[in-house]
């Protein structure tokens, strides 16, 4: 009994072995086939050390700016009034007192055509009214002193009125012959001469107001909620580039296009200076709302997980020369490109990693942030060498124009901001209109203030005939 005793610990024990064995020489091949991953990188301790070297990331500063909740879309320009002139009547054109492309003013006879017969009229049916205001006049004399009936003065009465509508027929018929300016405006390219023959609803001329010019443009349903009267848009003409214009909203079409799914908006620019034409391709970018201190980082910070954004953010580590990346979710809110606005989760002027996220496999874990901006000699030998004078080392020397932080340098003042920053329109530049001629100042009040304060508005607390 004691010798089988002694044979099963002695086969426990041989099988333990074997087992402890064949376990090591499994997993040894598996152990030596990535040597490196144990081994600390160039420049960092020997593998007798106690630590690997950190992970290269870029990082970049998060941004102050002033960003603005805008939409852009398309649109044309028209004049805030026009009119193309025809006659109600045939006529053969006598006069023309206007030239192509000139000012004219409200009332200034443009047309005039042959009036020879409606002026004979006239003088007709003014004979025609005197004799009748006569006779009219000699049987009240007469009926007061009892020499003829009552029934005498109420039919020269009769004909005294007959004889002033005659006279007033005539008056209109001339005055038709007689085109006048309905307002104020620019006449354009005439297509009539001096003794043509127009017939009713011929085209003349036609006459533009271009104080004050409308854009029209359309939007997507869904920005009717953030759409309102008295905002401003940026307008960009495609024909005078770099000058940009400020048109106010004025009117929203309350019926929304069953086919499109949008919605007409109507804006209006100040036009004094004349640099703007009807029928213009316009580029409009309609602002909803502006912040000063927006917070930006760039896009290519961001790490989507489920739903969320998160972001690395680099803070310091236990010493000065040890940074260490933490997750962070952050909120963000308009996006730009390149640029995107951060709502919660970070604060001015810190550090986001831009380049380098899958390399830092946990919360926490330290890293090297990489110098972008080092000379090319320093480059190569910071290349070539490892250990304290490595590329990486943390005593490298950095140059005067990067920051001591290691983070991208901000641009110069004069470099172009970004398109978010640009939100702000810019007013025409000098007098000088399109056409490259001298145009008049802007002067007296604005014409799109003017045209707003002419609509008519519905009064507050009107109720309808029947309430």
């Amino acid at each position: 009994m004691a010798s089988k005793a002694i044979y099963t610990v002695v086969a426990v024990v041989g099988i333990a072995a074997a087992s402890g064995v064949a376990w090591w020489v499994q997993n040894k091949p598996a152990g030596q086939a990535a040597p490196g991953a144990d081994r600390p990188a160039a420049g960092a301790s020997a593998p007798g050390g106690t630590a690997a070297r950190p992970p290269a990331v870029e990082v970049a500063r998060v941004e102050q700016a002033r960003i603005t909740d805008d939409a852009q879309t398309v649109g044309s320009l028209r004049s805030r009034q026009n009119v193309m002139l025809r006659p109600e009547v045939s006529g053969r054109v006598t006069e023309l007192n206007f030239r192509d492309g000139e000012r004219v003013r409200k009332g200034q006879l443009l047309v005039q055509l042959d009036d020879q017969l409606p002026r004979a009229q006239i003088q007709q049916a003014q004979a025609e009214l005197s004799i009748a205001r006569a006779n009219h006049k000699r049987n009240q004399e007469l009926v007061a002193q009892n020499f003829i009936a009552q029934r005498a003065v109420d039919e020269s009465a009769a004909n005294l009125q007959v004889a002033d509508a005659k006279l007033a027929l005539a008056q209109a018929t001339a005055a038709r012959l007689r085109i006048l300016a309905p307002f104020d405006g620019v006449a354009g390219i005439r297509t009539v001469s001096v003794g043509d023959y127009l017939k009713d609803g011929a085209d003349i001329v036609n006459i533009e107001d271009l104080e004050a010019i409308y854009v029209d443009f359309r939007m997507p349903e869904r920005f009717q909620a953030k759409i309102r009267r008295g905002q401003r848009a940026v307008v960009n003409i495609d024909s005078l580039p770099g000058r940009r214009y400020v048109a106010q909203v004025q009117a929203i079409d309350p019926l929304v296009d069953a086919n499109g799914r949008s919605i007409g908006i109507r804006g209006c620019i100040d036009n004094r200076q004349l640099q703007l034409r009807p029928g213009m391709f316009a580029r409009i970018t309609t602002v909803f709302g502006e912040r000063e201190n927006a917070l930006l980082i760039p896009e290519e910070s961001l790490v989507p997980q489920g739903g969320r954004q998160f972001v690395l953010k680099v803070v310091d580590g236990p010493d000065k020369d040890t940074r260490i990346a933490r997750r962070i979710e952050v909120k963000v809110g308009i996006r730009r490109p390149g640029k995107v606005e951060v709502l919660e989760g970070l604060q001015a002027g810190d550090m986001v990693v831009t380049a380098g996220q899958q390399r830092v496999q946990r919360d926490g874990m330290p890293v090297r942030i990489v110098e972008l901006n080092r000379p090319a000699a320093e480059m190569r030998e910071g290349a070539g060498g490892g250990g304290a004078g490595g590329a990486g080392a943390a005593g490298a020397v950095r140059p005067a124009s990067a920051p001591a932080d290691g983070t991208r340098p901000m641009a110069p003042a004069s470099a172009p901001a970004p398109a978010m920053a640009q939100a702000a329109p810019s007013a025409p530049r000098g007098p000088q209109g399109a056409g490259g001629g001298a145009r008049p100042q802007a002067t007296g009040p604005d014409p799109c203030v003017v045209a707003a304060a002419d609509t008519p508005r519905p009064q507050r607390g009107a109720r309808p005939a029947g309430g």
